[in-house]
C-alpha cells in the first residue's frame, strides 16, 4: 500500500511563511475554506493497492514546496524496489541529465562509465549495497519501456566521483584530459555550536551547488528504515542510494553535511566507493567518531569531501577533511566550521590539490572570508533562522556590496562574468540549487527546513538564458527553469 497525501506540520504554520494560524476570531469565515481543504486531503489520503508485496509500508506524497517525499523501509532489495518502483520516471530523467553532463565534461562514452561501475567499483561494494542497487533496477521495471540495468545504476550512483577516477585512468593511457574534468567547488556549509549560538547548542546549514540541469531535480526526500542500521532522512537525487550533496540525519541523533575540496587530485582503484561509505555512514554511524571511521575504511579518494557533523546527544561538532593520503579530524563543543571547498589542511593542499589559496577572487577564497565574517559579526546569535539568511547572502567580499555571483554564498555562475576557471564557464546555468537548516532541537525530532531553488528568491529561467547565451544550447533538451520555493519544513515519517 502505498499514501498519497502531504501533511503539514503544525509547528511549521507558525513559524514559515505563506502558512494560515488558526484564529477564532476569523474561523467562521474561513470555515468552508478549511472544510474544503479537509475533504480534498480525505480524498487524497487513500491507499493505492499495490500488489507487490516488496512495496509494503512504502509511500510518495505529492510535491511540497518543490520537494517530493519517499518512504523506503525493509531489507535492502526492498528498499532498492520500492526507490525503484516509486521513482521511476524521474530516475530516468534523473539519468538522461547525469549521462549528457559526464560525457559532455569527460568526453568518454556511456559504455566507459558502465564498464568501470563493474569492474573498478563493483567488486567493493558490499552485499547489502549491491542488493539495494539491484533493487531499484528491478524496480524501474514496473514501468514501461525501462531500459536501465544494473550497471547503469551503480555508475550513475558514482556520477559525483568519476572525474577522480578518470584523471587516474587518463594519465596511465596517456590520454590528455579535457579542462572541464576537474574536481569542482561544490557546495557552501557550516556548523556552530556553543557560545556561536542562540541557545548554545548546535545550528547546521547546508546549499548545494551544481549545474541547474541537475540541481533542480535534486529535490527529493528520502525517509528510509531499513531493518538494520538506523532510521534517516536525507536529501537527493533520484536513483541514489546515497544523498550525493550531503545532507541528513538518523535516529542516532548524528546530522551530517559537506563540501567539496577544490582541485583534488587522488584514486586508489581498490577501494571502496565514496558513495557506500557515505551511505553507509548516514545508516550505521552513532558518533561522531563512528562517522569518521566509516568515512575513513577502504576510502578511494573518491569526491573528497570537508565532512561537518554535528551530534544532538552532545552537541558536539566535527570537521573530517578527507583526502587520499592526508586526513584531519577536527571537534569542538564550543566553537564553529564552514565548508567553502576550500582546502584547509596546508600538507593535503600542497600534496593532493591543485588549488590557489592565494587568489583571492576565487570562488572558494571569496566565500571562506565571507563564512569568517558572519560567524565573527554574529557570534552567540546563531539559529535556525539566521542560518536561513546566511544561505541568501549576496554580500561579494571583493566588491564590496551586495551582487549575487560565484563569490556570494548563494551562488550564482549564471550571473557572472568570471564563472568558475576549468568547471563552470562564464554565465553557464549553475550555482546553489537548494538549502537546508537544522539545529538541535529540530534534528532531535528528525527535521529539517529547505527550500528548493535559491534561498534569495531568484527563480532562474531557462529560456530566456539560453536566448541570450547560446553557447549552452548542449543543455537545452533538459534544462528547465529552476524556480525558488519558500521554506518548508521536512520532517521523518515516525
Amino acid at each position: 500500500m502505498t499514501w498519497a497525501v502531504s501533511f503539514l506540520d503544525i509547528a511549521s504554520l507558525k513559524t514559515l511563511p505563506g502558512t494560515f494560524v488558526y484564529n477564532h476570531r476569523t474561523m467562521r469565515r474561513t470555515y468552508p475554506v478549511i472544510l474544503l481543504m479537509a475533504l480534498v486531503v480525505a480524498a487524497l489520503a487513500v491507499r493505492i493497492p499495490n500488489p507487490d508485496p516488496r512495496m509494503k509500508n512504502a509511500s510518495r506524497k505529492p510535491p511540497q514546496d518543490g520537494w517530493t517525499y519517499v518512504h523506503l523501509e525493509g531489507t535492502p532489495a526492498e528498499i532498492g524496489f520500492q526507490h525503484g518502483a516509486l521513482l521511476a520516471r524521474e530516475i530516468r530523467d534523473g539519468f538522461e541529465v547525469q549521462t549528457l553532463e559526464l560525457m559532455h565534461d569527460s568526453h568518454k562514452p556511456w559504455t566507459f562509465y558502465r564498464e568501470a561501475a563493474r569492474d573498478i567499483l563493483w567488486p567493493h561494494i558490499p552485499a547489502e549495497y549491491r542488493e539495494e542497487l539491484q533493487g531499484i533496477a528491478d524496480g524501474l521495471k514496473t514501468e514501461p519501456g525501462a531500459t536501465l540495468d544494473i550497471w547503469d545504476i551503480v555508475a550513475l550512483n558514482a556520477s559525483m566521483e568519476w572525474s577522480y577516477y578518470i584523471q587516474k585512468y587518463d594519465k596511465e593511457h596517456g590520454i590528455k584530459s579535457p579542462a572541464t574534468l576537474t574536481a569542482p567547488d561544490h557546495c557552501s556549509a557550516f556548523v556552530a555550536t556553543g557560545s556561536y549560538t542562540k541557545d548554545g547548542k548546535f545550528v547546521i546549514a547546508h546549499n548545494n551547488w551544481t549545474s541547474y540541469m541537475d540541481g533542480q531535480r535534486w529535490t527529493i526526500v528520502f525517509d528510509i528504515t531499513p531493518v538494520k542500521g538506523h532510521h534517516f532522512v536525507m536529501d537527493g537525487y533520484p536513483g541514489l542510494i546515497h544523498s550525493g550533496d550531503d545532507f541528513g540525519m538518523n535516529d542516532a541523533g548524528l546530522v551530517i553535511t559537506e563540501t567539496t575540496i577544490t582541485g583534488f587530485e587522488g584514486w586508489d582503484s581498490k577501494g571502496i566507493a565514496e558513495f557506500v561509505r557515505a551511505r553507509k555512514a548516514m545508516q550505521y554511524a552513532e558518533t561522531i567518531d563512528d562517522f569518521s571511521r566509516i568515512m575513513q575504511e577502504g576510502n578511494n579518494g573518491g569526491y573528497a569531501n570537508d565532512w561537518l557533523v554535528a551530534d544532538t546527544k552532545t552537541n558536539e561538532i566535527a570537521s573530517l577533511e578527507l583526502g587520499l593520503r592526508n586526513v584531519e579530524l577536527k571537534r569542538t563543543k564550543d566553537g564553529y566550521f564552514t565548508g567553502a571547498n576550500f582546502p584547509i589542511n596546508r600538507k593535503l593542499l600542497k600534496e593532493e590539490t591543485t588549488f590557489n589559496p592565494a587568489e583571492p577572487g576565487l570562488s572558494s577564497n571569496a566565500r571562506r572570508v565571507r563564512w569568517e565574517q558572519l560567524m565573527q559579526e554574529n557570534k552567540g546569535r546563531i539559529d535556525s533562522a539566521m542560518a536561513r539568511h546566511f544561505l541568501a547572502d549576496h554580500y561579494d567580499v571583493l566588491a564590496k556590496k551586495n551582487q549575487p555571483s560565484e563569490r556570494t554564498l548563494c551562488g550564482h555562475v549564471d550571473l557572472s562574468v568570471r564563472g568558475m576557471g576549468d568547471w563552470k564557464a562564464p554565465y553557464e546555468p549553475a550555482g546553489a540549487v537548494q538549502n537546508k537548516v537544522t539545529d538541535s532541537a529540530m534534528a532531535s525530532k528528525m527535521t529539517f527546513l529547505a527550500a528548493a531553488g535559491h534561498a534569495c528568491g531568484l527563480s532562474f529561467k531557462s529560456a530566456a538564458h539560453l536566448n541570450q547565451y547560446p553557447q549552452f544550447g548542449w543543455q537545452s533538451p533538459l534544462l528547465g527553469d529552476m524556480n525558488a520555493h519558500r521554506w518548508t519544513r521536512i520532517h521523518a515519517r515516525p
